[in-house]
């Protein structure tokens, strides 16, 4: 069977090495002349909105999906009407825009921080007044790793954050503010569902972020938000008829969840399941959209993930930790960058949190 994927990212990448055991191969649609997952399989090099491209694409595969949720709507519906594309392109509608996933977890009973849309500058003075400061600004669309949001703290904020979000002059960026949230933690639901709406779900994950980018993330077995976690996950991958992994990012406080966003795609905070998990995300994905039986999502033993931002320690010093797992993407070194990460491995808690330790401190001193 051939598997297109839209986009040819790192998570393209490791949907291929994780697919090929199982027979599967793959064309890519990207028009990067860097793509890290071109080796790995077909790759088109044309854009999203090519006619020529998308045909010769549709052409390729047998079922397609994607690897990032920034692909144009058009090119999702074209390719919906060609083969069977998973997630359906409802999941792009409602992933491309803030106010969209807002909007859907309202109708699903799902908590979320107080919030308004933005579409002008007096807008915003009007949605400060009901959500209140503390407020975070977002774009509606295009933001992830910390980019197109700012944090208001106070009035003179305002400006600022209207002129470079929003945007000086006429057309503005449609943005979205929230009542920020002061948490208590960060957790991610990463959710399976098979064509037969069959739905697993792994330990949710406890994340850490620095400018507003992933760095480490911790599986958490037996958290007591788990199956809260996961009845807000089913409700939303029902509701959208969902085929493939889902992450679904979360605020943690005062001992109850609320929802940040949804990534209809596999995702960062679940790459510790290669090593760590009996089926990986990026296996299950492919058997899901495959339409295969579901892989276990268990846990195996203790393990956590670190990611490599703007450059990697050497390979041998990595390998040098016991348990580490190294996974480089074959992307240039670049500020802010996400080039690779590593699994960390063990068979208690206490051994893991040493060897995590030791992990951190490496790959922090090379930042």
């Amino acid at each position: 069977m051939k598997i297109g994927v839209l986009g040819a990212g790192q998570l393209g990448r490791m949907l291929a090495l994780a697919g090929y055991p199982l027979d599967l191969e793959f064309v890519f649609l990207d028009p990067a002349a860097d793509a890290c997952s071109a080796s790995l399989g077909t790759h088109i090099r044309e854009p999203y909105l090519s006619e020529a491209a998308l045909a010769r694409f549709c052409a390729s595969c047998d079922v397609a999906t994607y690897e990032f949720e920034n692909v144009p709507a058009h090119t999702a519906e074209v390719v919906g009407a060609s083969v069977p594309l998973y997630p359906p392109a409802m999941a792009l509608t409602v992933g491309q825009d803030r106010l969209n996933e807002k909007k859907l977890f309202d109708s699903l009973g799902i908590p979320v921080p107080r919030y308004m849309p933005v579409a002008a500058r007096g807008a915003l003075d009007l949605a400060i007044r009901n959500v209140g400061l503390p407020a975070v600004m977002k774009t509606r669309s295009l933001g992830y790793d910390g980019k197109g949001q700012a944090v208001l703290r106070k009035p003179e904020d305002l400006d600022s954050a209207w002129q470079r979000l929003g945007g000086a002059q006429p057309p503005h960026t449609p943005c979205l503010v929230e009542a920020f949230v002061p948490f208590e933690r960060e957790l991610s639901c990463l959710a399976v569902r098979g064509r037969d709406g069959e739905m697993r779900f792994y330990p949710v994950v406890a994340n850490v972020h620095r400018d507003g980018i992933l760095r480490v993330s911790i599986p958490q077995d037996h958290d007591p938000l788990q199956s809260q976690a996961e009845d807000y996950a089913r409700r939303v991958a029902e509701k959208l008829d969902y085929v493939g992994v889902m992450a679904f990012e979360f605020f943690v406080a005062g001992g109850q969840l609320y929802a940040n966003e949804i990534a209809p795609r596999v995702h960062n905070s679940g790459h510790w399941s290669i090593e760590g998990a009996v089926c990986s995300q990026f296996e299950n994905h492919l058997r899901a959209v495959a339409g295969l039986p579901l892989g276990s999502t268990a846990a195996r033993g203790y393990s956590a993930m670190v990611n490599f931002i703007g450059r990697a320690p050497e390979t041998a010093a990595l390998c040098a930790i016991p348990g580490v797992h190294v996974h480089h993407y074959g992307k240039s070194p670049k500020p802010q960058r996400k080039v690779g990460h590593a699994t960390i491995t063990a068979d208690g808690e206490a051994e893991l949190k040493s060897r995590l330790a030791q992990l951190v401190a490496l790959v922090e001193s090379v930042a």
